[in-house]
């Protein structure tokens, strides 16, 4: 179901002249998600850009070292993360500042990056690109170097109608592709829609209601996450060093209210995407548990949810923190983690 497509048209053979221009794709979005896929008007998806988008995304042609693409980080396998609590793939080996996030059901999101600081995927994918410890790259080496290539100019002309490689063409490409990766055909999805295979036991129900109490303010709707940004009180002061990049949210509003809230990540295929939080300093969802339920510390800005009934954070049993990750469990999407390039780098 992640991947997923139907032609925009009945009919195909009005596209086999490649001259009529790229064909316009619809995902099939499970119910449960939403009715549509949400596609800019500037940049709607097309089967051509998509295409382009995938095989950019695996091609590492696109980092200066050419060592480097973008599943190196993101990877199928591990929900589009790699394991690491602050990875050191990048092109100079030096551990980036901020955990890897996992890549889905990003065309509903209206923020990106963990403090919000891209609002839309083209503009978000730049900044991978020309980081100096990520993949370092010189947008114009990358036009150039693309447009030197024996095929790339070809499929662009396929995808935007010209085979003048730019940046902004690259961006659309990219985020093109992104907006295809949906998960939502977990054993969860299936329970809530009805379908076979949505079996879950006593112990994920009672974790579902417990997640439901606890944490669903801010793990919102099948989503699970509210695409906003929250101070869950992992630091009491937060350092001025790195660009501000501690202050989170604050660093981009310069509020001092939104110091310490980072993006409210999803918790699909959470029991995949371990270490936890901005900065990967939790090893399992135990730990992350253990912190809502005493270590929570406070600071101006702590979400007013984890300073309820004379105490911070959430009052939990050893027993119902065993619940709730045993329903964290039921998130994990089998099909998408298989997904992957179907074509390699050229």
């Amino acid at each position: 179901m992640s991947l997923l497509f139907t032609a925009g048209c009945s009919s195909t053979t009005e596209y086999e002249d490649v001259a009529s221009g790229p064909r316009v794709y619809e995902l099939v979005v499970p119910a449960n998600l939403a009715a549509t896929l949400p596609s800019p008007i500037r940049n709607p998806g097309t089967q051509e850009g998509v295409e382009l988008g995938e095989k950019l995304f695996y091609d590492p042609v696109l980092s200066q070292t050419g060592t480097v693409s973008c599943a190196t980080c993101h990877q199928p396998q591990k929900a589009f993360t790699d394991g690491k609590a602050l990875t050191t793939l990048g092109v100079t080996g030096k551990p980036l500042r901020r955990h890897v996030p996992s890549l889905v059901n990003l065309a509903w999101m209206n923020g990106y990056f963990w403090d919000g600081g891209a609002k839309d995927l083209e503009s978000m994918v730049f900044g991978p690109l020309t980081d100096p410890d990520e993949m370092g790259q010189s947008l114009k080496e990358l036009t150039n170097t693309l447009q030197r290539h024996e095929q790339y100019p070809e499929l662009f002309r396929k995808a935007f109608g010209t085979d003048s490689v730019t940046s902004a063409a690259v961006a659309r490409a990219l985020a093109q592709y992104l907006r295809t990766l949906i998960s939502a055909d977990s054993r969860y999805d299936k329970h809530v829609r009805g379908e076979t295979g949505g079996y879950m036991n006593k112990e994920e129900l009672q974790g579902w209601a417990l997640f439901k109490q606890h944490c669903s303010s801010c793990h919102a709707t099948d989503f699970f996450t509210d695409n906003g940004y929250h101070n869950n009180g992992l630091d009491s002061t937060f350092s001025a060093n790195y660009e501000e990049l501690a202050f989170g949210r604050g660093r981009i509003t310069g509020q001092l209210s939104d110091r310490g809230k980072y993006k409210t990540p999803t918790l699909r295929n959470i029991a995949l995407t371990a270490p936890y939080m901005h900065d990967g300093r939790f090893e399992t969802l135990d730990d992350v548990l253990e912190h809502y339920r005493s270590g929570v510390r406070m600071s101006p800005a702590l979400a007013i949810e984890l300073q309820q009934e004379g105490r911070l954070g959430i009052a939990l049993s050893g027993a119902e923190k065993a619940n709730i990750i045993a329903f964290l469990t039921t998130l994990t999407d089998t099909g998408f983690i298989k997904t992957k390039s179907l074509i390699a780098p050229l």
